[in-house]
């Protein structure tokens, strides 16, 4: 809002004037955000008006189209589609404008997700600029900073586009002027904040072009057209006018621009080079007309990113680890909200919910999700203030979601209204621990899921039962938290896309939870334990056998049980001193890691206690400065599940689940968990690009930071292997992750700094972070074979773990009409083969026509649908999580019957195959294809269709985008 009040309300209102006035004139516009904040409550309708008009005319051009420009490296490509497809909805269904070129300039490198995201959203060609520095200069030399991108391994070069890096100039104007000692191009000046200054100075306005300067500013103009031109190809090139914060007073801006572009024109004899106002699809377009043929890329990414020898922009992948935990929790529990107000519409069309009201809950967490997607919002380069933004509106997104899921609950169910649902995404809230409780559980994954739920209660004699009256497994014992409450852990069996309600009740018969019982071991001195005498004992499930040291209370080994192969394994907690001065050498700041040297351990003690009971064992270690410490800095909570006969326990037995207090730490100190094993891995390293494919991350040896630039980001995966067993760490946030040396994997944490840059302090922009966070990881060891048919399945447990609500109602006897036994949905459940993921089911609500004709007549006519959303178009995705050749029988096609697959949301009518964000035809889609030697035609790509009988085969690593339509009922 800040930001709109100082300039960017200004740009679209000047931009949009200054266009009318000049037919040569035109100019790109990327982001949604700003763009729909000033269409809704600053645009008059005659500059509504006028947008259209520029649309039309292609002198105005949404890039992206996006809400954001997304962060590439800490981002969840389900979230990367979201915020994509919420800007194109809006675009599509206002203006009826689909954008077909990227403009992701300022992401702190590139992953090779994105030109895949883009591709199968219909883009012609995808521009970045952030990559390494030393290799941004080898490629610009060789001419190489333009190429065709397989993205994908498994899609290759049907979701290829061409990509255009930006030279060493980047997307900014060069502001150096040989004659003036004020910057140059920048007509307008530099925003100021709060307010725009009342007599329209700014600071740092360029010297306006006058008679007497414009020969020298065309010289320096073309010096720097004709120094790019060296660096690419053909003779077209791009030259960006503007920078961050620009064009807010575009009158002046133009009008100098005009007398430059003009003058250059009139001798272009003279300069050998002629200048026009473009935008990306023009320059593009001219690129194409060329003919060449393109090298290819392929699925390697850009990441991490480097500008000098000592920044190494490593650092973002972990700052405000809190802020990257509530983004995704707020993700998934978007997600659980969707496919259940979609099922809900569906089957209860007489339902007593307003379904707007509903759609408008949902809306508020979309664009909450969408937005903290920004390169300067998960990523936690943003000041304190704008972090509590985007806070706030995340948490208030989540409260509306909870809201319509218990109220849907109760809409189903006609429970009494003298009762209350409320409900919680977080595991450790609790209901009213004194009265009967009820529980409901919604599984949002398209799989049946065992898993356990956390409930807190007040007393330890408890029963659980299922809604048919009998006894379910649980197993309750004495909190981390707090001194006077319990975890109860609730073992629950759901199918896809469904609810089971849970009654807890103060202990009746024989009937009781399991209790577990806890062991607490001596506080061990590290610097004192005798490494000759081991004391060691085990933990046991079906799967593992962890093995503890009591000389000083560490893991020592993990033995798979299976095939009984046994691994050193130890766990360490690290941290990385770094400087905050300028003056002594390079900062670690929100953006940048920079450690002093390497990591030095933390802790001198470590406490144990071990709580055990017949479903699961917890091992609980608190790590202390020294033997005599009051309080603990880091603890980790470590969980082994035993699953009773009758139950699918695959999942729950072969992870390890962990939990971290983290904080608060010192000042500019960063933290890692560093697991050493004896696996030869040769220090190599795999992580995922954003939850869709892995990396290979070979260690590299640098002459500078080598430590930091061997920093990846992990969104939801990373392993470690040697040739015969693997490692693998699923995340539920985005963390740093590193292998410092053979055999080890180490994460970053927490980090807590403050540096004196002037820059960071102009922008408050100081990581001054003194909370404690609680990170999660399931780590899962065993052999390539079996790790591979578990990680996808279990990442997406870890992702969507089940949304719990909470019920209770007071006096009599809690009794739900009988109807809830039967809706319990099992009827109903909607499933999908283990190797594919329902990515999305929802009701996006856009009142737009699929057909792209009616669309666009109807938008210039003036007769948009008006009034209500449209609840009848149901929005599916289907992605395959595979890659060729990855599994001999995860990696194989699947046939999907959609019919079959949504018999229980209604009788399908009608399915479209479209683009990744909804807004094209795929059989009508034709994208450019760009040359290259290994097709040498050029030529438009074709997709694969639905069958009439409305059975889809979907092929490794594709994701399916279709709009479903029901009869009504």
């Amino acid at each position: 809002q800040e930001s709109m009040h100082a300039y960017a309300a200004n740009v679209y209102t000047t931009v949009i004037e200054e266009l009318m006035k000049g037919k040569q004139r035109k100019f790109i516009a990327v982001e949604q955000e700003f763009f729909r904040l000033w269409w809704d409550m600053v645009a008059t309708d005659t500059q509504k008006q006028q947008v259209h008009q520029l649309l039309q005319e292609g002198r105005l051009e949404f890039v992206i189209g996006g809400q954001v420009m997304h962060d590439e490296a800490v981002t969840l490509i389900d979230d990367q589609i979201l915020q994509l497809t919420e800007g194109h909805g809006f675009l599509y269904e206002t203006f009826g404008f689909r954008p077909q070129f990227s403009w992701h300039v300022d992401p702190f490198g590139a992953s090779a997700t994105t030109p895949t995201l883009f591709a199968l959203a219909g883009f012609n060609a995808h521009l970045i600029s952030r990559i390494d520095y030393d290799l941004k200069a080898d490629m610009q030399k060789n001419k190489k900073l333009q190429f065709v991108w397989q993205g994908s391994p498994s899609l290759s070069e049907r979701q290829e586009i061409f990509t255009h890096v930006m030279d060493q100039y980047s997307y900014c104007t060069p502001s150096q002027l040989p004659f003036s000692n004020r910057s140059g191009f920048f007509w307008n000046g530099f925003a100021t904040f709060p307010d725009p200054p009342k007599d329209g100075v700014y600071p740092n306005m360029s010297l306006p072009v006058t008679d007497a300067n414009l020969h020298l500013y065309a010289q320096t103009m073309v010096a720097n057209i004709k120094e790019r031109a060296a660096w690419f190809r053909t003779g077209d090139v791009l030259w960006p006018w503007g920078c961050d914060k620009q064009f807010f007073n575009a009158s002046v801006q133009y009008s100098n621009m005009d007398l430059l572009v003009d003058y250059i024109n009139k001798h272009s004899g003279e300069f050998g080079v002629t200048v026009q106002y473009a935008t990306v699809s023009d320059y593009f377009r001219a690129v194409y007309s060329r003919n060449l043929t393109w090298e290819t890329r392929d699925s390697q990414d850009f990441l991490p990113y480097s500008t000098e020898p000592f920044q190494a922009w490593t650092g973002f992948y972990t700052s405000r680890s809190t802020l990257k935990g509530v983004a995704r929790r707020a993700s998934s529990l978007l997600y659980a909200g969707e496919s259940f107000f979609t099922q809900y519409v569906r089957k209860h069309p007489e339902g007593s919910i307003c379904k707007c009201k509903a759609l408008k809950q949902l809306q508020s967490l979309r664009w909450a999700v969408s937005e903290v997607q920004h390169h300067d919002g998960i990523t936690g380069t943003e000041s304190p203030k704008v972090k509590d933004m985007y806070m706030n509106n995340l948490m208030y997104g989540m409260f509306n979601v909870k809201k319509l899921m218990a109220s849907i609950i109760f809409d189903i169910n006609y429970a009494k209204k003298n009762g209350e649902v409320y409900s919680s995404v977080y595991t450790k809230d609790s209901g009213k621990p004194d009265v009967d409780q009820y529980v409901v559980v919604y599984n949002p994954l398209a799989w049946n899921i065992t898993t356990f739920v956390t409930v807190s209660v007040s007393n330890e004699a408890v029963s659980v039962y299922d809604e048919l009256g009998r006894s379910v497994p649980a197993q309750v014992q004495s909190s981390v938290e707090s001194q006077s409450t319990y975890d109860l852990y609730i073992l629950v069996a759901i199918s896809g896309l469904s609810y089971r309600k849970y009654s807890i009740k103060p202990l009746e018969g024989k009937q009781s939870a399991f209790i577990g019982r806890s062991i607490k071991y001596k506080r061990r001195d590290l610097t004192r334990a005798d490494q000759q005498s081991q004391q060691l004992f085990p933990v046991v499930n079906n799967c593992y056998q962890i093995v503890f040291d009591q000389n000083t209370n560490l893991m020592h080994s993990i033995t798979e049980r299976d095939t009984n192969q046994t691994v050193q394994f130890t766990q360490e907690f690290l941290e990385y001193h770094v400087n905050g001065d300028t003056k002594k050498g390079p900062i670690s700041d929100n953006y940048l890691f920079a450690p002093n040297a390497s990591a030095v351990p933390v802790s001198k003690a470590v406490g144990l206690e071990v709580m055990s009971g017949s479903l699961m064992t917890e091992i609980r270690q608190y790590f202390y400065s020294n033997v005599t410490s009051q309080d603990y800095i880091y603890a980790v909570y470590t969980r082994l599940y035993s699953v009773p006969e009758g139950y699918d326990g695959k999942l729950l037995c072969h992870r390890i689940e962990q939990e971290y207090s983290v904080g608060p730490l010192e000042l500019n100190r960063e933290a890692v968990l560093r697991t050493s094993t004896n696996l030869n891995t040769k220090q190599l390293l795999y992580t995922d690009n954003n939850g869709y494919q892995m990396q290979k991350r070979p260690f590299k040896a640098y002459v500078n930071n080598t430590v930091d630039r061997n920093y990846y980001p992990v969104v939801q995966t990373a392993y470690i292997e040697d040739d015969t067993t693997r490692l693998m760490l699923l995340t539920e946030r985005a963390h740093g992750v590193s292998s410092q040396g053979n055999g080890q994997v180490e994460v970053m944490l927490h980090r807590r700094l403050w540096n004196n840059l002037q820059w960071d302090l102009n922008n408050n922009l100081t990581l001054n972070d003194s909370t404690v966070v609680h990170p999660v990881i399931w780590l899962i060891l065993g052999t390539k074979a079996v790790t591979n048919t578990l990680y996808r399945t279990s990442g997406l447990a870890l992702e969507h773990r089940p949304v719990v609500m909470f019920g209770a109602l007071s006096g009599d006897k809690p009794k739900l009409p009988r109807r809830l036994q039967q809706n319990s949905v099992h009827d109903s459940s909607v499933s999908v083969s283990p190797n594919l993921h329902l990515q999305t089911l929802s009701i996006p609500g856009w009142k737009y026509s699929s057909n792209h004709a009616e669309q666009v007549l109807s938008i210039r006519m003036g007769k948009q649908k008006q009034g209500d959303a449209d609840f009848s178009r149901v929005l599916l995705r289907i992605r395959h999580l595979y890659e060729v050749g990855e599994d001999p029988v995860l990696s194989q096609p699947v046939m999907v019957d959609l019919k079959s697959l949504l018999k229980g949301l209604g009788s399908v009518t009608a399915v479209e195959e479209r683009s990744l964000t909804g807004t094209w035809d795929v059989n009508t889609l034709e994208r450019w294809k760009w040359k290259t030697a290994q097709y040498p035609g050029k030529r438009f790509f074709n997709s694969t269709k639905v069958s009439e009988d409305y059975i889809v085969t979907v092929h490794p690593k594709e994701i399916r985008t279709f709009f479903v339509y029901f009869q009504v009922q």
